[in-house]
């Protein structure tokens, strides 16, 4: 499908404008294709780290209600974008969906004792996506508080934190149900995961179009049908799950934890930041302009307020996809009713409980080898984000200190024994009272995302941008060593 046949090139860089109906369905699809599997994939570990996928306490009917409200409020965040209401919606091409960046603070807000579960997490996604929304007021001004040293180290945690959770998927699960199994770690789950990694491995590399673009969705397909004929997909939930379903206003009711409320709080921050990039990224990949404060502060108004209606019907937190960005730039297609027509599918099949229903039935071990390949291009992309870092000795010392303490908390989360230690239920005690005390802290600290994301901020705004002792000029010798030697061979 070439640009000619869309559109003049004014009219592709055109927003309002709406190519021709066989053009732009297509055109709709293809959107939902790049950013489904990502979409789903966090309400599928949530419910397994919820107990209602796997394990005595299984609820299937609550993983596919999750699934559908993934698949519904993506499609209704995606709309606040493009069509928009009052202040609300950038008005752009921009694609809604549910979040990974939220993950590492949900997973052990999820595990820990006494946290409500998914009341507590539901109410704090509804929180969190309002006080989200209110950052539109002034998120422009604490740009300055998150430059790519701070972001891309946040965003290269994210992808630490969650490729633990691609490993267990492929060896059979996360959680202590799953690795009891005989088959956990067998080489039956490894070959299931290994077949989605090496077709979407092939087609990315090797494939154009919207087979490119739908790797590992395509990839998960042919998964499906490998774990399929080697009996463990399980289809005996299909027959129960009805045709058509609507939402429900606080299934899960509500419950308000601190530690899933400052968490989700906290995350917005950076929630916020990445759909301002993504925005800019549209701007200037779609029509070679810069993006507006108002299509800034409206893109942040639908981020919170789309985030806040999931939770309220049981659904995750919302942020814009960046892979949809780069889809837009390769069309060359900037035109928001593009994007609508994929929103209304999205909707359309949340309405379907059929469809959640199938979704549910993906083999963990399938699953676990498309997240490998998503989960290790978050982390790719915080080091993309990293490459645009000036890597003098201040801040080297800033991402080394940050880093150490965030991953050393999540690999050793009793290490503040000075002040707490666990119980056997994994409760947090005062260290000599007896007492408990809340889970907000242990949560929060033992997550590792927030301790790095906080001192990386604190020392970027504290430290003096020159440190001016001899390591500095050793290093800037060094770099420009470097850099000559590059350009002599």
């Amino acid at each position: 499908m070439t640009e000619a046949s869309i559109g003049t090139p004014e009219q592709l860089r055109d927003p309002n404008y709406t190519p021709p109906l066989a053009k732009a369905v297509p055109l709709g699809i293809q959107h939902v294709l790049a950013m489904f599997v990502s979409n789903v994939t966090p309400a599928i570990i949530i419910s397994s780290v919820a107990g209602i996928a796997f394990g005595p306490d299984a609820d299937p009917e609550a993983r596919v209600y999750l699934l559908q409200m993934a698949m519904m409020f993506a499609g209704v965040a995606t709309l606040f974008q493009t069509i928009g209401f009052g202040p609300v919606g950038a008005r752009l091409p921009i694609v809604q969906g549910t979040s990974f960046a939220f993950l590492p603070v949900m997973i052990p807000a999820m595990v820990g004792a006494g946290t409500a579960g998914l009341a507590g997490l539901m109410t704090g996604v509804v929180i969190g996506g309002l006080f989200h929304a209110c950052l539109g007021i002034f998120v422009g001004r604490i740009r300055f508080a998150l430059p790519p040293l701070v972001t891309g180290l946040i965003v290269l945690m994210i992808g630490l934190a969650l490729i633990k959770v691609g490993i267990e998927y492929a060896a059979g699960g996360a959680g202590d149900f799953n690795r009891s199994k005989p088959t956990w770690g067998g080489m039956s789950n490894w070959f299931q995961a290994g077949v989605v990694l090496f077709v979407t491995l092939a087609l990315k590399f090797f494939a154009r179009g919207m087979l490119s673009v739908s790797a590992v969705l395509i990839g998960l397909i042919v998964g499906y049908v490998v774990a399929f004929l080697m009996g463990d997909v399980n289809l005996s939930g299909l027959g129960g799950a009805a045709w058509v379903a609507l939402p429900q206003p606080f299934k899960f009711g509500i419950a308000f934890n601190p530690a899933i409320i400052i968490g989700m709080c906290l995350m917005a921050f950076i929630s916020a930041i990445e759909t301002v990039g993504d925005v800019s990224g549209i701007t200037k990949g779609g029509a070679d302009r810069e993006a507006t404060d108002k299509e800034v502060t409206g893109a942040t108004y639908a981020d919170g307020l789309g985030s806040a209606l999931a939770g309220v019907f049981g659904s995750l937190p919302n942020t814009s996809f960046s892979q949809n960005v780069g889809l837009i730039a390769m069309t060359g297609v900037m035109s928001r009713h593009v994007v609508t027509i994929g929103a209304i599918f999205l909707i359309a099949c949340g309405l379907v409980p059929k469809v959640g229903a199938v979704i549910s039935t993906i083999p963990i071990q399938v699953l676990g080898g498309g997240v490998i390949v998503m989960f290790g291009m978050v982390a790719a992309a915080g080091l993309s984000m990293l490459s645009d870092v000036n890597w003098n000795s201040r801040n080297m010392i800033i991402f080394a200190v940050a880093l150490s303490v965030g991953l050393g908390l999540q690999q050793v989360p009793d290490a503040f024994n000075i002040f707490f230690k666990f119980d056997d239920a994994g409760a947090f005690l005062l260290n000599g009272g007896g007492g408990k005390i809340p889970n907000t802290f242990g949560i929060l600290m033992t997550s590792g995302l927030l301790p790095a994301a906080f001192i990386a901020i604190i020392l970027n705004l504290l430290l003096p941008k020159t440190i001016g002792d001899e390591a500095e000029a050793e290093l800037a010798g060094a770099v420009v060593g470097i850099k000559d030697n590059s350009k002599q061979s």
